[in-house]
């Protein structure tokens, strides 16, 4: 089911990009690591096309409102997590790589716990990602995600939010999350939009209650 959050101003203002053909695999990972230090500069990367954006105040905010929901929740059920944030994930055999606004190991947390050299050419790739997708950018990431196998992906426009599973590599739309079975999209969806109405911390209690309470 996919449900809306109140109408954000004209998109095409939401963030900056440009696309380059026929760059090297090997001048995209320099590039990743050249601009770690700079979280403002952001890449995606398919067979050649290498996408460079800037995000923008509304995307860093509902990446960071729907990743407070991912951590209060997995806190108040004490389900561990391993939380790697917008981490760039590559597979060189694939010639594909994408840095995701929010991601996490939850069923695979054990797995990959502590380490600091996971390489999704052996490591599973995390079981759940966020995607903020406020205006269309010209290099689709989602067929990259498919293609790294990433189980679940929240895809958010600004005003429509949907909970993606992949089956059998494709994305199906599911209602109820299956990373974290609590959460359906609808519910997601109204503290989304409580968000946009209170004072984060505020906020953060207020979904800290709902928690408590669904429990």
């Amino acid at each position: 089911m996919v449900t809306a959050v109140r109408q954000q101003p004209p998109q095409a203002t939401e963030r900056e990009h440009v696309l380059l053909q026929n760059i090297a695999w090997e001048t995209f990972e320099a590039l990743v690591d050249d601009l770690e230090s700079q979280p403002s500069k952001r890449l995606t990367y398919d067979n050649g096309m290498l996408e460079i954006w800037m995000p923008k105040p509304p995307h860093e905010s509902y990446k960071r409102w729907l990743g407070r929901i991912v951590e209060i929740l997995t806190e108040e059920l004490e389900i561990e997590i391993r939380s790697l944030s917008s981490c760039t994930w590559r597979r060189p055999d694939l010639t594909k790589g994408v840095e995701a606004d929010e991601c996490y190991y939850i069923q695979n947390e054990a797995v990959i716990r502590n380490r600091m050299d996971i390489d999704l050419a052996f490591d599973p790739p995390p079981d759940l990602a966020i995607e903020i997708d406020i205006t269309s950018l010209s290099l689709p990431r989602l067929p990259i995600y498919q293609a790294l196998g990433v189980s679940e992906v929240w895809r958010f426009d600004g005003e429509l939010l949907a909970f993606l599973q992949l089956v059998d590599d494709e994305y199906v739309e599911i209602e109820q999350s299956v990373a974290i079975p609590l959460l359906s999209a609808a519910n997601v969806t109204a503290l989304l939009a409580q968000a946009q109405e209170m004072g984060e911390t505020s906020w953060a209690r207020s979904v800290r209650r709902w928690v408590q309470e669904q429990k």
